[in-house]
This record gives C-alpha cells, sequence and structure tokens, in this order.
C-alpha cells in the first residue's frame, strides 16, 4: 500500500518519519528497524537512522510506501 505523507519544512529525519507516519511505536522501535536493514528509501536500504528525507522521496518498511511530498 502506498500513501503520502506531507513534509513539513526543508527534510524529516527518517526515524521522526517512521514514528509520525505511525509506522513504529517509538524512536527506539525506529533505530531497531534501520539498524536492521529494514528501511528503503528510494528502492535502496538506508543505513542512517537520522537520513534526512526531502519530498519526492520514497520510503518502504514493513509492506507499506510513503511517498514524501511538500507542504502546502
Amino acid at each position: 500500500m502506498s500513501s503520502e505523507f506531507c513534509v513539513q519544512g526543508e527534510y524529516i529525519q527518517l526515524d521522526q518519519l517512521l514514528k509520525a507516519a505511525g509506522l513504529v511505536g517509538s524512536g527506539g522501535e525506529a533505530h531497531a528497524a534501520v539498524e536492521a536493514g529494514m528501511v528503503q528509501v528510494d528502492g535502496q536500504v538506508e543505513s542512517r537512522k537520522r537520513a534526512k528525507l526531502r519530498p519526492g522521496q520514497q520510503v518502504d518498511f514493513n509492506g507499506e510506501s510513503l511517498v514524501l511530498v511538500a507542504e502546502g
């Protein structure tokens, strides 16, 4: 399933995105998922927990896809 997530400001950090989108219950869960190689950004496994994501990028995690869009 694919959905859009509105980015407020220039970027959002990967760990914050996973939590804000309700894909994980806590920051610790987000960090564990990234460390385990379970998160992809634009089709590539992302290992940086605080990677700066910008509108236009896509995040895939646990069968969910988020497309980042600009606010406004």
